[in-house]
């Protein structure tokens, strides 16, 4: 299996923005912070995976919902071991229908295949380059001093929050929105 990008936007535009090389460890740390978050809220890794695995439970229902989208190639659906054919998919919403109606309640339920964006929407790498800068400038100072009976209590730096920039590409991309409620 081929596992997505660690990164969804180029560490040389972050780095340009920082004024920072490419290759610098905290850059790297943000960056990888912002893109396991972005994943985190979407539920699946929205760049290219080539030749995955994916392992699911029958529903006894005619859709399975897959923890990925949008589905670039099926190349094979095994249920409780066997080998399903005539599966369709909507391949942008990343659903597959059984061919008999139902997936089976119970079963074990094998797919394999590529998912994933190539490239990654422009809208999705700004929003983590924009996180990004945010976690790299976060600063983690002391907060407090205790000596004695003496306390100094110094600013809290707040924690990264969304911009709307960001919510939209979350939106835009996340995956079963069903269970939100």
């Amino acid at each position: 299996m081929a596992v997505a990008s660690p990164y969804l936007a180029n560490p040389a535009e972050l780095g340009m923005f920082l004024e920072l090389p490419a290759d610098d460890l905290r850059l790297l740390a943000a960056l990888g912070a912002s893109t396991r978050r972005f994943r985190g809220a979407v539920r699946h890794p929205v760049s290219l995976v080539t030749d995955d695995t994916l392992f699911l439970d029958g529903s006894g229902r005619a859709l399975l919902h897959l923890p990925a989208a949008p589905i670039v190639q099926l190349h094979e659906v095994l249920v409780d071991g066997e080998v399903l054919t005539g599966v369709r998919a909507k391949r942008r919403a990343g659903v597959l229908l059984h061919p008999d109606g139902c997936w089976p309640p119970w079963s074990e339920i094998a797919v394999r295949c590529d998912h994933g964006l190539d490239p990654v929407p422009g809208e999705v790498a700004e929003a983590v380059i924009d996180q990004a800068r945010a976690i790299y400038r976060l600063d983690p100072a002391i907060q407090q001093v205790t000596t004695g009976s003496e306390s100094v209590s110094f600013a809290v730096t707040a924690a990264v929050g969304i911009t709307s920039q960001w919510q939209a590409a979350v939106e835009a991309h996340r995956l079963n929105r069903g269970d939100d409620t």
